[in-house]
This record gives structure tokens, C-alpha cells and sequence, in this order.
């Protein structure tokens, strides 16, 4: 039998390894030993317990009701058996009756000890509960410690009696571990079983890239930008949005990092995977544009009834836009959250819809027509006045109107009308450049004339021919102004050059 001062010690070593304060350790020996009177006496009996941890002594005391008729011997005890104790004792007084710790049978410290043993789990598990309850979502580093058919068995560093797991479908497959490895993983949830609480970690869910991109950027832990949607298809391609709330970082090149070095340190923690981090937008129409990219997007249309995004691109972007067996409008759809639906130019022509040439596209065209007259230069004070009269302070409220409806606007004089429509046609006017490579030259055309003709051909007739004709060059800045028509500009790009739209592979 263990004298108390080994008890002492025992209960403080294991105080020590489950990381229990004082007043615990304490209540944790008193629990015991009263189950220990408890299995001796009885489930009613009444004790003061005494521990004098500098002396190693603990006193135990039981108190008894002194009665006449003893109806429960664990809590009571007759007048004539208390009197031999003292003559004086009198019925309702309370006998206390001192028990060596020697006295508790081999049956009372194994109930001590099993009461010991379920105090220090729960106090485990409450811990446990504590401390992972806010983590859901957080980056942990933990050791293998068993690989139980595909799941892996791990050991938290701070809390090796948390039982954690990582089910085979939270793994990526192309990742190799064995046993006594070091890991990292995204707490995924935090499960009740019947043996308390179980840790369920992911390699997989698109919450351990999010992790990994705030362990990498400063500024996401300053949550100055932040990640609004992800999408992933594990061991091959992750896209993520972003969002900054200071207008002087761009979020994109913050996730990016000085030559793609950010991304690449999360890149090779996937494996390779492929990124893709662009910009997000409360319009779905833009933000579905934008989470197509690599591709260029020439129109989207969107039915909020459906929530379905019909995207049109032009007939090289197509294989672009769908990807490798459709997986990049399918993780663009994932990302926003919205069904898109991919048509080529010619497809979307043929199904009867409008040509996408000259479409203004969401939330850029139609912001920069969304001016003041007065912020625009060449229109004067007296003019804008006259207009804003009439209700007309923007430019794109005066931008489409006809030549018959400017003439009719009332406070116009004759001259305003004219300077108006010049204004208005000098803005829509695409310029035309003569090339340098290839130059017009009345001259030159004068003497081909004069040497290929077989009749004598006046060289300054064909000059004036020339520049008469000149007047519809064929040159490369128009034909280049006509191909960009016919492409239209895709609005705000990722911001960071390749890296933007798409980290660069390892």
C-alpha cells in the first residue's frame, strides 16, 4: 500500500503531464479519494478530506449524525455507540471519525484511481474543446504517427491526446507520407464520438490553400486583403479571388509576391498545383468574366432568376475558357457560384444573339461614359449650363442622342447645336494613321504609270489620282484599329503580368 506522500507524488506527476494547474490537482485527489469512502461506506457518506502537500500528509475524516435508530450506517451512527466514543455526545451532534489511509481496502483505491483516470480525460477533452472550437479553418503542424488503410493517424505537437485524423478523401493522391513525417493540414471540424473529441484535418478542401496563401502574405494577416471564394480540384488546378479594402495595394500582385515568390512557396506546398488568383466583383457578370481568365471574355449576360452567367468568347479563346476536360469554366462556376454557360462568337450569332463586336462589357465601358460633362475638356462652361437645364450632366446621356434630337433641344442656339455635334462625333471618330513602312506616294504611283502604260499617262494626273484615292489607305494602323474592334478590350486584368492570372507552374 502507497503511504500518502508516494500518493502525492504520483497525482503531482500526472499533473505535470496533463498540464494541470494546483487547485486542480487538488480537487482531482479529493474526487478520488471520496470515491474511495464512497466504495467503503457507502454512496451517502459525508467526509472532510485534509492534504498537506509540504508534509505529504492527507487526512481523511468521516462524519456521522448521531441518532437513536440508525437508519443508514454510512452516514449515521447511534447515541451509544457515539457515547463510547464521548460520554457527552447528545442526538443531532455530528461524530468525526478519523480514517487511516492504510484502512482503504484494494477495492476503494481502484475506485480512486478509476475516478482519477475519467477526471483527467474530461479535463483533457474540455481542453481540447477549448482550444480547437475557434481554430476551424487555421493551418496545424502535426507528425504522422499512423496509416490506418489510406487514413492517416497524426499527433498534434502541444496536444498528443487529441486524437486526429486525416480521412483518405481530405488527402491529395499524388503526395507520398510514411510514418513519422511532419505535416501540415487545415483544420477542417471538430467531431463528438464516444471517445471525445476528434480533430478531422484536410490536405484537399480549398480552405488549406486559403490557409497557406495567409501564412505567406502579411497583408491578409493584417486583413487588408482578403480571399472572398475558392475553388479547387485537388493535385491540379485552384482558383481564388481576392479583394483589398486599401485602394493603393492591388490584391492579386500582394498574393503574388515579388516574382511570383509568395505563391510559388504555396505552390510547392500542393505539389505543383496550379493557381489562379484573380480580382472579385460584387457584379456577377464582371466577376464571372474575370474568373474565366486565363481567357478573354468578349460579353457575358447573366439571369439572376437562374443564376446562370451566358459567357461569349471568341473562336481562339474557346478551348481556352472550357480547359482541360472542361476544368476551368467548371471551377470558374465553383468560384462565383453562379452556372456559366460558354459560346463561341459564331455559335452565339447563330443561336440569334446580338453580335459581342463594339459590346460594351460590365462594369468597364459603361463607368468610363458614366461621367460629368463639366470633368470633360472642349465643351464650354456656358454650353454645359444650357444642357444641365435640360437634365443632361453626363456623357453617356448625351452620347447617343440623333443629330434631330440635339437640334431640338431647347436653349440651344444654332452654334451650340454645331459645336455639340462636332464634340460628340469627334469622340466616337476612330483615328486613322498613315503607315511609315509603307507610305502613299503620289509620285512613285505617277512614275509606275508612266513605265508600265501603254499609252503616254500624264504623271501629274495620276499624282492627283493618287492622293485623290489616298483619302481610303490601306494601312496597318487600321487594320489593327479594326482587328481590336472586332476583340473587344477585356477589362481589369489580374494586375501582376502572368503571375496574375495564373501562378507560374514549378
Amino acid at each position: 500500500m502507497a503511504t500518502p506522500a508516494e500518493v502525492l507524488d504520483a497525482i503531482r506527476e500526472l499533473a505535470n503531464v496533463k498540464q494541470l494547474d494546483q487547485e486542480s490537482l487538488l480537487d482531482l485527489l479529493r474526487d478520488g479519494i471520496h470515491a474511495a469512502l464512497v466504495k467503503k461506506y457507502g454512496p451517502a457518506v459525508r467526509s472532510e478530506i485534509e492534504i498537506d502537500e509540504l508534509k505529504g500528509e492527507i487526512r481523511v475524516i468521516v462524519l456521522k449524525s448521531v441518532v437513536e435508530e440508525v437508519e443508514d450506517p454510512s452516514s449515521q451512527i447511534s447515541l451509544e455507540d457515539a457515547r463510547w466514543e464521548d460520554a457527552d455526545f447528545q442526538v443531532g451532534d455530528v461524530l468525526e471519525e478519523e480514517v487511516p489511509f492504510e484502512a482503504f481496502g484494494r477495492i476503494a483505491v481502484q475506485a480512486a484511481k478509476q475516478r482519477i483516470i475519467q477526471r483527467v480525460r474530461e479535463g483533457e477533452r474540455a481542453r481540447i474543446r477549448e482550444e480547437f472550437a475557434d481554430k476551424v479553418g487555421e493551418l496545424l503542424s502535426a507528425e504522422i504517427q499512423q496509416i490506418e488503410r489510406g487514413k492517416l493517424v497524426i499527433m498534434i505537437n502541444r496536444f498528443r491526446e487529441a486524437e486526429a485524423i486525416i480521412p483518405y478523401r481530405e488527402q491529395n493522391h499524388r503526395e507520398r507520407f510514411h510514418q513519422g513525417d511532419t505535416i501540415r493540414a487545415v483544420l477542417k471540424r471538430l467531431e463528438e464520438t464516444p471517445k471525445g473529441p476528434r480533430l478531422v484535418l484536410s490536405r484537399a478542401d480549398p480552405l488549406f490553400v486559403q490557409a497557406l496563401f495567409a501564412l505567406e502574405v502579411p497583408e491578409i494577416q493584417q486583413s487588408i486583403v482578403s480571399i472572398r471564394a475558392a475553388a479547387r480540384e485537388v493535385g491540379s488546378r485552384t482558383k481564388i479571388a481576392v479583394v483589398s479594402r486599401d485602394d493603393s495595394i492591388d490584391p492579386v500582385g500582394a498574393c503574388v509576391g515579388l516574382k511570383g515568390s509568395r505563391v510559388q512557396a504555396v505552390v510547392n506546398e500542393l505539389a505543383g498545383e496550379r493557381i489562379d488568383i484573380v480580382p472579385w466583383s460584387p457584379d456577377p457578370e464582371r466577376f464571372a468574366k474575370l474568373a474565366l481568365a486565363p481567357a478573354r471574355v468578349a460579353r457575358v449576360f447573366s439571369d439572376p432568376n437562374t443564376k446562370t452567367i451566358q459567357a461569349i468568347v471568341d473562336e481562339d479563346q474557346l478551348s481556352l475558357a472550357i480547359g482541360r476536360n472542361g476544368q476551368n469554366v467548371r471551377l470558374a462556376s465553383e468560384l462565383t457560384g453562379w452556372k456559366i454557360d460558354l459560346y463561341s462568337s459564331r455559335e452565339w450569332l447563330e443561336r440569334g444573339g446580338e453580335s459581342p463586336l463594339f459590346a460594351p462589357l460590365p462594369g468597364e465601358e459603361e463607368n468610363e461614359l458614366d461621367v460629368e460633362l463639366r470633368e470633360l475638356e472642349g465643351l464650354s462652361p456656358e454650353l454645359i449650363e444650357k444642357l444641365a437645364s435640360q437634365g443632361l450632366v453626363r456623357l453617356s446621356e448625351v452620347l447617343d442622342l440623333e443629330s434631330e434630337e440635339i437640334t431640338s433641344i431647347p436653349g440651344l442656339s444654332p452654334e451650340d447645336v454645331e459645336t455639340l455635334k462636332a464634340y460628340l462625333a469627334e469622340l466616337v471618330e476612330e483615328p486613322t494613321e498613315q503607315p511609315a513602312e509603307e507610305p502613299t506616294d503620289a509620285a512613285a504611283v505617277a512614275a509606275e504609270a508612266e513605265a508600265t502604260a501603254e499609252e503616254p499617262t500624264d504623271a501629274a494626273a495620276v499624282a492627283a489620282e493618287a492622293e485623290a484615292t489616298a483619302e481610303e489607305p490601306t494601312d496597318a494602323a487600321a487594320v489593327a484599329a479594326e482587328a481590336t474592334a472586332e476583340n473587344p478590350e477585356q477589362g481589369a486584368d489580374t494586375g501582376a503580368g502572368e503571375p496574375a492570372g495564373e501562378s507560374p507552374s514549378p
